[in-house]
């Protein structure tokens, strides 16, 4: 009986064994079929970006450096130029010799405070750009950009002021080294006022006469923001650079995206074109190089990104700004961006009690709307008109705000982690819509290497007609620029410049804006 017994239990285990090992065979068959599928149907992810990026960087250190792209539905068409990436490649060799903790930058700030008066004959290969941080999120990012343009342009180094948050919200973009201007920055010890009125500021010595080629300074203030005068903006002429290339230290404070001006100068323009054969991907570009939000800033991203946007069939972002003293909710505001995203069939029309309505049941479609703004009520009533009524296409429409926090609070730490999540967010998104004027609507925009529409800014309190355009490039615009260029007077109504420096569409005459000449 017991050997019966013993037998019987050989034969079931030995069934089992071969049960499960069929099993397997099955199940690693399907596994390895289905991996062959996902790779050959997966579209590769450079994290490079064409060579844009260096791979010196350690990954955990900084998530979104190199992880950026895998959110992004679509590779970025727009790829980075092989001189772009060339010149990018010496720039960070030049950083690491002459950046914070060097040798040299140790001999170029002794030789400021020593000889504060005059530069030396010979000032070597080590000069600077310090970039001093002032007004909101947006404004910041478009002029880190352009500074960095102009000492790309010019062989110096590119230093930020670390008194406020960048360190909190952005990783260091160069290997080995650091961006950051040292807390003991002799002329960042709050005895300097840099305004227009600074002895050192160029337009003012310009205007005095108290500058040429037999006394160089060592250290120059630029002025460019919304009140800086012509003789401020006109330092990127040639005849203005063959004089600030002797001078050792520039400061830098400015609130205006300034990149199309660099292309007045006609030794820039060359290098330049180089640089960017398609000129509207400038600050594309530059923004995916630069700008790298901390792993506490990324984290957010990432997590609302797949709460809210990654389930919808597509997604269309909201940015509204309302420049008034007394901002707040507008209806004439909430009028436009109804009108806006209607018309331009970015989103669906609501259909009335009479009308029959669709069978959502076949269509399931979800397009997801992401809403920042600093005055929840605009999403709220967004969110009520697609709740209460069907759409007309039977599309399922779902809106998301992040944050409402009603007042900026620039220099808050968590208010501006907050908020470059939202700009990142914002460029998540398939579609989008951004207030005129709104730096932090072109930051958004061209980070995605999106064409945006663009909220025309209303005036009288009353929506504009027509309440929107669609902008034909993905650029900043330069909301202050010149009266003139470096060679011509031109007027505020000529409508072009170049063919690829044109007035910004949602402006009307001011403004002006980097469009591909081929369009």
């Amino acid at each position: 009986m017991k050997t019966l017994i013993t037998f019987l239990l050989s034969c079931v285990l030995v069934l089992s064994i071969m049960l499960l090992s069929s099993s397997n065979n099955i199940k690693n068959q399907l596994l390895d079929a289905i991996s062959t599928v996902s790779k050959e149907s997966e579209t590769p992810r450079d994290k490079l970006l064409g060579g844009l990026l260096t791979a010196d960087f350690d990954e955990g250190s900084c998530f979104s450096r190199y992880s950026k792209t895998s959110l992004y539905r679509q590779p970025s068409p727009y790829k980075p130029s092989e001189y772009l990436v060339s010149k990018l490649r010496s720039y960070e060799a030049l950083h690491k010799r002459c950046g914070p903790d060097t040798k040299a930058y140790k001999e170029a700030t002794e030789n400021l405070v020593r000889d504060e008066n005059y530069a030396s004959s010979s000032v070597g290969e080590c000069r600077y750009i310090v970039w001093i941080a002032g007004y909101g999120l947006g404004n910041r990012m478009l002029t880190i950009a352009s500074a960095f343009l102009y000492a790309l342009l010019t062989e110096r180094i590119i230093l930020v002021d670390n008194r406020k948050d960048v360190s909190d919200i952005l990783c260091e973009p160069f290997p080995g080294t650091s961006w950051l201007l040292p807390l003991d920055f002799p002329l960042m010890n709050g005895t300097y006022r840099y305004d227009k009125g600074y002895s050192r500021c160029y337009g003012t010595m310009l205007n005095n006469h108290a500058i040429n080629s037999t006394s160089i300074p060592q250290h120059l203030y630029l002025h460019n923001l919304h009140d800086s005068r012509d003789e401020d903006k006109m330092f990127v002429c040639e005849k203005d650079q063959s004089l600030i290339n002797k001078v050792p230290w520039l400061i830098i404070q400015a609130n205006v995206y300034f990149v199309p001006s660099l292309w007045f100068n006609p030794t820039f323009r060359p290098e330049l074109m180089k640089l960017f054969p398609q000129k509207d991907t400038v600050f594309h570009l530059l923004s995916w190089y630069l700008f790298h939000p901390t792993n506490q800033v990324w984290g957010m991203v990432t997590r609302y990104y797949h709460a809210h946007l990654s389930r919808a069939d597509e997604t269309l972002g909201i940015q509204i700004r309302v420049f008034r003293k007394n901002a707040g909710y507008f209806q004439h505001v909430m009028d436009q961006i109804v009108g806006c995203t209607q018309r331009e069939k970015l989103l669906p029309e609501l259909l009335t009690q009479e009308e029959p309505q669709v069978n959502t049941s076949s269509i399931r479609k979800l397009k997801a709307v992401l809403v920042t703004s600093l005055y929840p009520e605009y999403s709220d009533n967004l969110k009520n008109m697609f709740w209460e009524r069907p759409s007309s296409t039977g599309e399922i429409v779902e809106v998301n705000q992040p944050s409402g926090e009603r007042f900026q609070q620039t220099d808050k730490k968590l208010h501006d982690q907050k908020a470059l999540a939202e700009i990142y967010l914002l460029s998540l998104t398939d579609k989008i819509v951004t207030s005129a004027r709104s730096t932090f609507g072109y930051v958004a925009y061209s980070i995605g290497g999106l064409k945006p529409w663009l909220l025309y800014q209303p005036r009288d309190l009353t929506t504009p007609d027509p309440p929107c355009v669609r902008s034909t490039s993905m650029e900043p615009c330069y909301l202050t620029p010149p009266s003139h260029g470096c060679e011509a007077d031109w007027g505020k109504n000529s409508g072009e410049i170049f063919p690829f420096v044109k007035h910004c569409e949602d402006l009307v005459d001011d403004g002006l804006k980097l469009y591909d000449e081929l369009l």
